[in-house]
């Protein structure tokens, strides 16, 4: 059985946007936490974005929070 506390890796990812591979570490540090945009979660089953996309798509989308 798994531990519930145990701290899952890192993933390496693609973007579901523009195909550029990135890590992604939701249980620890992740570059996605520093930045100021914020965007709900995909419920299309896409995925994570890469900083650029996220940053893109987020200028796109009015009313998104961004700093």
């Amino acid at each position: 059985m798994t531990n519930p506390l145990e701290k899952p890796p890192p993933r390496r990812l693609a973007c579901s946007r523009c195909g550029t591979e990135f890590t992604c570490n939701p249980a620890g540090p992740c570059w996605c936490a520093e930045e100021p945009a914020r965007l709900p979660m995909p419920v299309d089953g896409g995925d994570c974005l890469c900083r650029d996309c996220l940053r893109l798509l987020a200028a796109e989308i009015p009313g998104s929070a961004t700093a």
